[in-house]
């Protein structure tokens, strides 16, 4: 990538890729290699659609109206109607970064030269992803086999002027308008084109990529927090001890104990209670077992990544076109490889949330939280402290509990039952990225509990990991006191977790830990 333009061909994307056109308005070129593959492939279409012989995607139905040869002169309504009437989504909007992120997907997949598509009609993509015009995607359509066919199908309806979408300065509006104003031919679909457009992974893949990199950032925060309540809870570090989690290697394991050992280094709070007169004699496990809870959070994650990967080098189409010219049917479009992992990147999610509320709770109960007052609040009895907080909490976490129930093992049969199994990778995304926000509340929950407990200990001081990350907080949100409105502070937390500056104010400390030992 060069001067913010991603160069797009048959070479597999990267994850970090896509989230820069999802997310950083990254403009998008195609190589010359795919230019001469998409019209070396286009030959092979044209050649197909002059024959008598009918061919699935160029001169067929499509499902189960596939057994209808479609005459000559009728091919270009055949392209035009699939479009419009695959666009059936209904509901809500979904985000722009998951509509962009399928769009630069498709275009990738039309890049390897495998589905058919013509020059012009790639280069309206590239046009549409680099005008920021977003087409309007709606949150119900897809059930994640013959692609994401609806949600495909709504950006394809844009390309031909049809449909809505958002223009570059988020207003919704016809397609037509916003192509006109761009510059942007609507285009007039050939044979094999509205398929090819429409029967892809895009949507579910392009979420996946996103929500491994989110995840990415909050199990380094969930260290943060963890590390905080340890600190706050007068738990011990040495159960983070390299030796000790070298007796089981699990890598994720090793880098959570490791930033949790990083994190608390330097710990008045720590060092007072580390001599032979302490009478604990170990922590409560979701203290001591943060590594190991985080760390295999963590090997799901790339385990997901791996998964994604391949699919990025991916060509999903059907009929797809063999080197040789061939069109063959096939059924890579199935979106279970993605489902499955949508799906399990759901579970640690709620357990790592999970953890983490048991954690505040303890923070909050005089019977287990060492000295600390009551929910930490200023006057037990006329305050509340963070009770409620914590309500909200663990409203939260049995949210995510009821999210991680698989998608994925549903299916339901349509299409006259040609297509009569299916993934439901669509929806296995759609309520990821909700788990995702939730876990973003559930640790900023327990940030805003920690850092207040740590603040409680005075005089004795935190870890300077830990205090930067306080006093960070306190930049937006005060130290203890009597209660106030409490919805901005969580909302100010949040709002530090997603910006990344918990975790950029972390890593200054964590990765000079890490290099030194």
């Amino acid at each position: 990538m060069q001067d913010n333009v991603l160069d797009v061909g048959p070479e597999p994307l990267r994850r970090d890729q896509v989230v820069q056109v999802a997310r950083g308005g990254a403009q998008v070129a195609l190589t010359q290699l795919a230019e001469q593959g998409i019209a070396a492939t286009r030959k092979h279409i044209d050649a197909l659609a002059a024959e008598q012989r009918p061919v699935y995607g160029v001169s067929t139905g499509f499902g189960a109206l596939a057994v209808r040869h479609i005459p000559t002169d009728r091919r270009a309504a055949l392209q035009q109607s699939f479009v419009r009437s695959h666009a059936a989504g209904a509901g809500a909007a979904v985000e722009p970064e998951v509509v962009r992120a399928q769009m630069l997907l498709r275009l990738h997949t039309i890049a390897t030269g495998r589905t058919g598509v013509r020059p012009e009609t790639a280069h309206a993509l590239v046009a549409l992803l680099n005008a920021g015009i977003v087409p309007v995607v709606h949150e119900f359509g897809s059930l994640g086999c013959s692609g994401d066919l609806a949600p495909l199908a709504s950006v394809a309806l844009a390309l031909i002027g049809e449909g809505e979408v958002f223009d570059a300065a988020g207003r919704r509006r016809p397609a037509a308008e916003a192509l006109a104003e761009a510059g942007i031919e609507p285009v007039s679909l050939a044979e094999k084109e509205g398929l090819a457009l429409t029967n892809g992974t895009d949507g579910m893949l392009g979420m996946l990529v996103l929500a491994a990199h989110d995840l990415s950032a909050l199990l380094d925060v969930a260290d943060v927090t963890a590390a905080m309540s340890v600190e706050a809870l007068l738990g011990t570090d040495r159960v983070f001890a390299a030796d000790l989690q070298q007796l089981r290697p699990h890598p994720g394991q090793a880098v959570s104990a490791a930033r949790m050992a990083a994190l608390l280094s330097g710990s008045e709070i720590v060092a007072s209670h580390r001599g032979p007169d302490c009478t604990r004699v170990q922590d409560a496990y979701s203290l001591r077992c943060a590594p190991q809870v985080h760390g295999a959070a963590r090997d799901t994650v790339a385990h997901a990544e791996t998964v994604a990967d391949r699919e990025l080098a991916a060509a999903i189409d059907n009929p797809v076109v063999l080197e040789d010219g061939r069109v063959e049917s096939n059924g890579n479009f199935h979106g279970a490889p993605l489902a499955y992992v949508l799906d399990f990147l759901a579970i640690p999610l709620a357990d790592v949330a999970s953890m983490a509320e048991r954690r505040t709770d303890r923070m909050l109960d005089v019977a287990r939280s060492h000295g600390l007052p009551a929910f930490l609040a200023d006057d037990p009895g006329v305050d509340s402290g963070h009770m409620i907080a914590h309500y909200t909490q663990a409203g939260l976490v049995s949210e995510l509990k009821r999210l991680a129930v698989p998608a994925s093992v549903d299916s339901i049969p349509t299409s006259a039952m040609q297509e009569d199994h299916v993934s439901m990778g669509w929806s296995a995304a759609r309520k990821l990225r909700r788990g995702i926000d939730g876990l973003t509340t559930v640790l900023a929950v327990e940030l805003l509990t920690a850092a207040r407990a740590l603040d409680l200990r005075a005089p004795l001081t935190p870890a300077p990991a830990t205090a930067a990350v306080r006093d960070l907080l306190r930049g937006r949100v005060p130290g203890p006191g009597a209660d106030r409105h409490i919805a901005p502070e969580i909302a100010a937390a949040e709002d530090l977790i997603r910006s990344g500056a918990v975790r950029a104010t972390a890593a200054g400390f964590v990765d000079s830990a890490l290099e030194e030992s």
